[in-house]
């Protein structure tokens, strides 16, 4: 019986513990461990910004996972040794046959000055929660969206807050008096595609929500609430809603896995690592894809069938094509999608699902049924 350990309880984890399950059962021995105890999915952080939930109201937890062959720990990583595939927790150590790691990308509000003392992060739930407060106190003025590094969880997040924002300013008769920025590094909202990036600007005109790309925020000066852009401009807000700058989990870069760029390399047909029978998913990787749920979640469906062919026959598993649906919320129950393909056949390139009931709906169902399939 092989001991597979499973690094991290997102998108990428609950999906390869649940493949394993359905595929090996009892025939592998799982063990996933998060130093959590829920899973929150990640545009559900924007619900419980906007005040429509409770953050305990969006936690799905770990404890309520009932499957064959899988054992959940509720444990910090403390150290990785990629070499002896052993993990040393808060709790004890782990050794495993293959080990997998999938602990996301950390938030690093201290990478930009003046974050933490004048920014609201609403990238965590806990985050999240306490931007509620600013927002409801908000009476008008100008709130800036800024996106403050490259490489960020959730690309429509931005947007979907600037949407999310103007009608709820809209409801409460003040949007007339104040202005929204949506500031990032990027040169368009989906660089890959045009006919996205043209999509989410229209809906931006639309609603007199300047977008201001290759801006990225250098610096918050607490005192003046002045932000200062790297190519000198500046722009004065009220209110400062920030996407921190990510990086990889200290436990992972001291482990020696992560490459010059900071992320995990991996190979794109398998997702290994340099060490032999290491694997890495999601956020933590230097996978030319965006770092979301979604494309961990293949990448772990990739990783599943590369383990179930190597404990069974042998032979290849098909190769991922980096291919996701990223949905869009426009406000009003409308939403919209960017359907995207990176690592298929000729470039990456993506295709418009303008705001719609529909889109909505199938929304719901994307978040209910990843919930049901793990959870139960």
């Amino acid at each position: 019986m092989k001991r597979v350990v499973i690094l991290g309880a997102g998108f990428g984890g609950l999906e390869l513990s649940s493949r394993l399950s359905e595929e090996l059962g009892d025939g592998v021995q799982v063990t996933l461990i998060d130093q959590s105890d829920s899973f929150v999915l990640g545009f559900a952080k924007l619900d419980v910004m906007f005040g429509v939930r409770q953050p305990d109201e969006v936690r799905s937890y770990y404890r309520d996972i009932v499957k064959p062959g899988v054992t959940f720990r509720q444990e910090t990583v403390t150290s990785i040794d990629p070499v002896a595939k052993r993990v040393v927790t808060d709790a004890g150590t782990h050794d495993a046959d293959i080990l997998v790691i999938a602990l996301g990308a950390d938030l690093d509000p201290d990478a930009t000055p003046g974050v933490v003392e004048d920014g609201n992060e609403f990238y965590s739930v806990s985050g999240a929660a306490a931007a509620r407060r600013p927002l409801e106190a908000f009476e008008g003025g100008t709130v800036v969206i800024g996106v403050l590094g490259p490489f960020f969880k959730c690309p429509p997040a931005p947007f979907e807050t600037a949407f999310l924002l103007h009608e709820r300013l809209e409801e409460r008769g003040i949007r007339a008096a104040s202005k929204i920025y949506v500031l990032t590094p990027l040169p368009a909202p989906v660089p890959i595609s045009a006919e996205v990036s043209q999509g989410i600007l229209s809906e931006l005109a639309a609603r007199d929500i300047e977008f201001w790309p290759t801006s990225k925020v250098t610096a918050l000066d607490p005192a003046a609430h002045v932000a200062t852009i790297e190519d000198g401009r500046t722009l004065a807000y009220d209110l400062f809603l920030a996407i921190p700058v990510h990086v990889a989990p200290p436990v992972v870069v001291s482990s020696g896995l992560t490459e010059e760029d900071g992320w995990i390399g991996v190979d794109l047909a398998t997702f290994a690592t340099k060490f032999p029978d290491v694997y890495a998913v999601g956020d933590v990787t230097s996978v030319p894809v965006p770092r979301a749920g979604v494309f961990a979640e293949g990448e772990a469906k990739t990783v599943g069938d590369v383990l179930m062919t190597r404990l069974r026959d042998g032979g290849d598993a098909p190769p991922y094509t980096g291919q996701a649906t990223c949905y869009i919320d426009f406000g009003g129950g409308l939403v919209g999608g960017a359907n995207v393909e990176f690592l298929g056949d000729g470039p990456p390139h993506g295709t418009y699902s303008p705001p719609s009931e529909h889109g909505a709906a199938e929304k719901k169902e994307f978040g209910v049924s990843r919930l049901r399939r793990w959870f139960g």
